[in-house]
């Protein structure tokens, strides 16, 4: 059963479909001739501004025979997010997950990022990540003209996604009427203010340029976008697991008691820069060609250091006098919250990234008419790189042991709080040294994606007798995916000065933890620090770096027929589309693993698996239409979602067992085939021209399968097993004979369950109620999502969510978007709210791995007022705004099971910008 909860939104939308049904209900045959001519009216009304982008927005969605959701721009380059996820956010069944801070990754009907596949312009993009998922704040939100939401796909998507498939547009000039230039500027300041060096300043400039030459025949836009951000946040977090604890495993703490063994507080501060260029060129000598040439680049720099203190409290401080905790309280749930630990040995430590992203993608679409016959050729490129140099410095007071009594309250407020007994702030005091957690370590990872593809398709009508179908597609899409991370790591170590301090041209202003109870630390300059005092040489070759290694190749031929319905059944219009798609995938790995007994040099061992395979999707779309603008839509459809890229490494660290001669092993798995549902969709819409619109929708998907990561017996190590016996001193280990088959800990493809939910969706200018309203309106959504497909975590993640099955990642149950807005004679007032409720989350830990969390439910509200000058005015094309994000300066903060066990408390503050925009 869907136990949706209601609250005032959902409350509010429900009324709101009703008072529209009963309106639409009440109108009389007399009336109809009138309703249409104003309806037609409306199509032909001149809007600009906030209108403007609903209105568009409104009609992709009821022209499509799909289930959809679309965002468009009011105006080229005035989506009016700093980045694209934010926008796609507000849509009916979307949530985002913030990422310092902004919305990066999005989940579609509740089901995990994983699920959701991203398009440009129709074509499939490569990521900077380890997956397959798009990071949206890579595409600057004023190079997008708009974006569609497909939530049930046709056989002639290419690059569908299981949960849905969001097509990011740029801008068509042939399509405009009229040149186009427009720049624009933003500053913006973050409320958490200045911190170790980093100002909270930060800026975007933006630049669009649209025309048409040579008799319309020829158009070209331009689109450039530069941005500056300041990275702030402040950040409590304990360390995992929350464990039960024996007798005097922590001296004071009960037995039984769930317990912490560490805990963290940090200022982060970075700077990122990212500049975007878009330009398309569209050559359409006649009506029986058009050529478009789409490119994009993106490059983004970061930076930022967490300048944190850090405290073990599970009895370890370097080997001198036990832990004791004193003045200890537990709470009802058996859960430690505050007391104070003796006899710990804290740490001041710099932990420095350094990111550079690339994205560059070309794509080159001709269409071709035949007479009632069109063809289309599309090729494509893009390339994905990202670069990152992760350091980190560890600081102590000496002489050891400098050993502290530290106040602990886990429930003090809106941070977790700790407050030591000695003084941290002195740079002289605290020396870089090996303390209890070495002197330093370091990563370079390197992540490279590069896709090329090619379609062919082509539309014709139908013959004549097929009275259902108006013309029907047939296509082949080739798409050819190369993945490959390396990620070189080592020690950073004291140089040969030994224990130092930080020299004072390396320090900044001490940071503030007060937010947390820490009082002030040092901040100092890391990456000059370690090349100063220490040194650092990262390596891929020691052993338990080998299969951090990999290269994933995936060649996807996609071919389909889709029969386009146009037709009537009685009285009712009838349009849409049946069809099926067949994806044939050739995957494959190259990796390594380290094998200690094959002698000096030969420890590494290759690896090179994959696997073939061929699936069929069936696809109905059917758009009812009604009398009085309602459609009724229903969609059949079976939907895939490819494996994640970085679980089909072929990598692995393996073993064997010589008592019983099993081998073991754990690693990705190249075999994987990709997560199937069969759903079915049911949509009802009432719009009112293109004005305004209100919806209700269910949907279900029934999965077949899913991919858990799990220990199994009876994997086929025949490879590695006939390997490992080349050395004749492994065989004479063995005690008994060795088995080829055995266990091994990887994703595996299992059986899955069931997805269902709901969504309410109103768009309503406030004027069709009564005409004092004129200019205020409202867009909100209330979204329901269940499920009973309960999956097992990955063992690597079982210290965060624990051991028993959890509910699927990136679901939350209810999800609300609400939008109030004004807007008349140039004058706007815009106010969103976007809220979601808890959720299991991924995050990457420091070990470069994701893993996952139990995420408390957000709730963000961003504010934007402007006003733009008139046609009668002297400053015609001028408007200015002023914007604010995260206004109630929601935290993001997850938890290990219960919410009285917090792990991450993170604030990013609120942001402020002040704008123009001027159009020419």
């Amino acid at each position: 059963m869907l136990n949706s909860k209601r609250n005032l939104l959902s409350v509010a939308l429900a009324s709101a479909i009703t008072l529209s049904a009963n309106a639409a209900q009440a109108q009389t045959v007399d009336q109809d001739a009138k309703a249409k001519a104003e309806a037609t009216d409306l199509d032909t009304i001149t809007v600009t501004g906030i209108r403007r982008g609903i209105e568009s927005a409104i009609s992709v969605k009821r022209d499509s025979t799909s289930i959809v959701e679309a965002i468009s721009a009011e105006d080229i380059g005035k989506l009016p997010d700093v980045s694209i996820a934010e926008s796609i956010a507000r849509l009916p069944g979307l949530a985002a997950q913030r990422v310092a801070g902004r919305a990066q990754v999005i989940s579609v009907r509740g089901l995990s990022p994983d699920f959701a596949t991203t398009l440009l312009n129709g074509r499939e993009m490569v990521s900077t990540g380890d997956n397959r998922s798009v990071e949206f704040d890579q595409y600057p939100s004023e190079l997008i003209s708009g974006v569609t939401v497909y939530k049930t796909p046709d056989a002639g998507l290419v690059g569908q996604g299981l949960s849905g498939t969001l097509d990011m547009q740029t801008v068509r000039p042939l399509s405009y009427n009229e040149r186009v230039i427009a720049v624009s500027g933003r500053y913006q300041k973050n409320s958490l203010g200045e911190a170790a060096g980093e100002d909270p300043y930060g800026n975007r400039l933006n630049f669009s340029y649209v025309d048409k030459f040579a008799d319309n025949t020829i158009g070209l836009a331009i689109g450039i976008s530069h941005s500056e951000m300041s990275k702030q946040e402040n950040q409590v977090g304990l360390y995992e697991p929350w464990q039960a604890i024996g007798d005097n495993w922590r001296p004071g703490v009960a037995e039984g008691t769930y317990y912490s063994d560490g805990i963290k507080a940090l200022r982060r501060t970075g700077h990122s820069k990212r500049d975007g260029v878009m330009a398309t060129l569209q050559f359409r000598p006649n009506n029986s060609w058009t050529s478009t040439l789409d490119t994009f680049y993106t490059k983004a720099k970061e930076y930022d250091t967490a300048n944190q203190m850090e405290i073990h409290l599970g009895d370890y401080n370097g080997g001198y006098d036990r832990l004791n905790v004193t003045d200890v309280v537990v709470n009802n749930n058996g859960s430690f919250v505050s007391g104070v630990a003796h006899n710990v040995y804290p740490l001041v430590r710099g932990m420095y990234n350094n990111r550079e992203d690339t994205i560059k993608a070309v794509g080159w679409k001709n269409e071709f008419a035949f007479g009632e016959a069109r063809v289309v050729a599309d090729i494509s490129w893009s390339k994905a790189e990202r670069d990152e140099l992760n350091l980190e410095n560890n600081l102590q007071l000496l002489p050891a042991p400098m050993l502290d009594s530290v106040s602990l309250n886990f429930a003090g407020g809106n941070f977790p709080h700790f407050t030591p007994g000695l003084d941290y702030s002195d740079y002289s005091k605290l020396y870089l040294t090996n303390t209890i957690y070495g002197s330093g370590y370091g990563k370079t990872p390197h992540v490279d994606d590069e896709l090329k593809g090619f379609k062919l398709s082509a539309n014709f009508p139908v013959p004549e007798g097929f009275t259902w179908f108006s013309d029907f597609d047939i296509g082949v899409n080739y798409a050819d995916r190369s993945k490959n991370k390396t990620q070189a790591e080592g020690n950073i170590n004291l140089g040969a000065q030994g224990d130092t301090s930080i020299a004072a041209d390396l320090q900044y202003k001490p940071v503030n933890l007060g937010f947390a109870g820490a009082g002030y630390i040092p901040a100092w300059n890391v990456p000059a620090a370690v090349g100063r005092y220490m040194l650092f040489n990262p390596t891929t070759t020691e052993s338990y770096l080998i299969p951090k290694q990999w290269t994933v190749d995936e060649k996807i031929t996609t071919t389909y027929l889709r029969a386009n319905i146009s037709t009537q059944i009685g009285s009712i219009p009838v349009r849409g589309n049946v069809g099926i798609q067949a994806q044939y995938a050739d995957q494959s790995s190259h990796s390594n693993y380290w094998d200690s007994s094959q002698g000096v040099g030969n420890e590494v061992v290759p690896i090179n698996e994959g696997e073939k395979y061929l699936d069929f999707l069936p696809s109905l779309n059917l758009a009812f239409e009604l009398p009085a603008e309602n459609t009724v839509r229903f969609a059949l459809a079976r939907q895939v979602a490819r494996p994640r890229v970085d679980e089909l490494r072929a990598s692995m660290e393996f073993g064997m067992d010589t008592t019983q001669g099993k081998p073991g092993a754990s690693g990705g798995n190249p075999h994987l085939r990709p997560w199937i549902a069969n759903a079915v969709d049911l949509s009802w819409e009432k719009y009112f021209g293109n004005k305004a619109y209100v919806a209700a929708a269910v949907f279900y998907k029934d999965l077949k399968s899913y991919i858990y990561t799990e220990k199994r017996d009876g994997y086929d190590f025949t490879d590695q097993v006939a390997e490992w016996l080349k050395v004749d001193t492994n065989s004479a280990q063995l005690q008994a004979p060795a088995q080829m088959l055995g266990y091994y800990t990887a994703p595996f493809n299992g059986t899955g369950g069931s997805l269902r939910g709901a969504e309410l969706t109103a768009s309503l200018p406030l004027d069709l109620f009564a005409d004092a309203l004129r200019g205020f309106g409202v867009v909100a959504s209330a979204s329901f999502n269940d499920s009973d497909i309960m999956i097992k975590p990955d063992p690597a993640t079982t210290s965060s969510v624990g051991s028993e099955p959890i509910m699927l990642p990136g679901l939350s149950k209810r999800v609300y978007n609400f939008t109030a807005y004004y807007e008349n004679n140039g004058f706007e007032v815009r106010l969103n709210q976007r809220k979601r409720s808890d959720f299991i989350g991924e995050i990457g830990n420091f070990n470069g791995a994701r893993t996952l969390r139990y995420v408390k439910g957000e709730n963000v509200l961003d504010a934007q007022v402007g006003y733009s000058f008139g046609d009668g005015t002297a400053m015609k094309g001028l408007s200015l705004f002023l914007q604010a994000s995260n206004l109630t300066n929601s935290k993001y903060e997850t938890y290990a099971g219960t919410k009285d066990r917090p792990l991450e408390t993170v604030e990013w503050g609120r942001t402020y910008q002040v704008g123009v925009n001027y159009k020419f």
